[in-house]
């Protein structure tokens, strides 16, 4: 299955909730499946903090990897393209197409770069409307997501509660925690603490801050495994020796995989774009409107949830969701849940293809034969 990358430019200034606005923005999307007569078909896929647009499929034949949900999304899957109309946006603040830092200023003719507002999860979806909105889509059958995915599809939910039958949030939580800011602001350290950061402004410089986004990358990537996971994966494995170096090289296998990972996140992202999108996820919190309380909150919500955790997440634990599940329940929402046992830690919600695509499949299936029975 082949897609392609399309750009939709937004006729107005987009408000942000930190008083500012940003003008010309684009947002950079593709789409899978086809949309049916009556427009009812149609989902939205919300990325994690640094996913981008291409959610299933290739740009072109010879590509060796497909989109990064496409174990998920396709013809016969989870989230099947033969009966559905799929939907993914690169989140504001981005760096893969949509507006972000790396863009430039209409005002100054210059990349944003720190000038940049800081931006919310409420502002990525109020571009991603503006999309929808574009495409002339009047409901959608559903909006998911997985990590900060999920926590756009929560804001969804409250925001434009009658725009969609159902939403799917996945491994995800109503508010960032203490853990969760301290991790992203260790991140954010680790970046413009490199003598290439030139305050956020390295391309004028011809730099580039490799090493702090390289080290920021491998320690969220730490919150994605778990204890189960990197044991089972590295224990205490030697990397291309047999004995100690006894100075600090590589000695073992799991510094050598953290090492990679982060070498291949700084040849596809931005170093400023990472900082702008997890101070988007620390501000994060669905009852900041509702004086903390998220029954409160959680009033305005018309669809249907679909809530669904993994046990060995430790980034966003199962409580998160139970807390989430509890207040709709009090609210008297229609919500199934399901606490999926997995030990592949956060990352399960891209890794446990056969239970979650069974989940999700089965869901929307039954979501979409009360549409068409209406």
């Amino acid at each position: 299955m082949l897609t392609v990358p399309r750009d939709y430019m937004l006729p107005e200034p987009l408000k942000l909730d930190c008083g500012r606005e940003l003008k010309e923005v684009n947002v950079r999307y593709e789409t899978a499946g086809t949309l049916n007569e009556a427009g009812t078909n149609a989902i939205l896929i919300d990325h994690a903090l640094t996913g981008d647009a291409h959610v299933c499929g290739k740009h072109a034949p010879e590509d060796k990897k497909p989109g990064w949900w496409d174990t998920m999304i396709g013809p016969g899957k989870g989230i099947d393209t033969d009966k559905y109309f799929v939907i993914c946006s690169n989140v504001l603040g981005g760096c893969s197409g949509t507006t972000g830092p790396l863009s430039i200023d209409p005002d100054t003719g210059k990349p944003y770069n720190l000038t940049f507002p800081v931006i919310t999860v409420a502002d990525m979806v109020r571009a991603q409307k503006a999309l929808i909105d574009h495409l002339g889509i009047k409901k959608l059958l559903a909006v998911v997501g997985g990590s900060m995915g999920g926590m756009q599809v929560l804001e969804w939910a409250v925001a434009y509660p009658d725009m969609m039958k159902c939403v799917i949030p996945i491994a995800t939580t109503t508010r960032m925690s203490a853990q969760g800011i301290a991790f992203d602001w260790i991140g954010r350290e680790a970046i413009q603490s490199d003598p290439q950061w030139h305050n956020g402004n390295y391309r004028q410089a011809d730099a580039n801050p490799g090493k702090g986004l390289a080290v920021a990358r491998m320690i969220a990537h730490i919150t994605y495994l778990s204890d189960e996971s990197m044991t089972r994966k590295f224990g205490r494995n030697l990397q291309d020796r047999e004995s100690y170096s006894f100075d600090f090289a590589h000695d073992f296998a799991v510094e050598s995989y953290l090492e990679y990972q982060g070498r291949r996140f700084v040849e596809r992202f931005d170093a400023n774009s990472y900082c702008y999108i997890t101070r988007s996820t620390d501000y994060f919190d669905l009852t900041a409107h509702a004086n903390g309380d998220l029954v409160k909150a959680l009033e305005p919500v018309q669809a249907d949830f679909l809530v669904v955790s993994f046990s060995s997440d430790w980034l966003f634990p199962p409580a998160d969701s139970h807390e989430l599940v509890r207040g709709l329940l009090r609210n008297r929402k229609k919500v199934s849940y399901s606490n999926i046992q997995s030990g592949y830690g956060h990352d399960a919600f891209l890794l446990e293809v056969e239970t979650l695509g069974r989940l999700i499949r089965d869901f929307l299936g039954n979501q979409m034969r009360e549409v068409e029975n209406v």
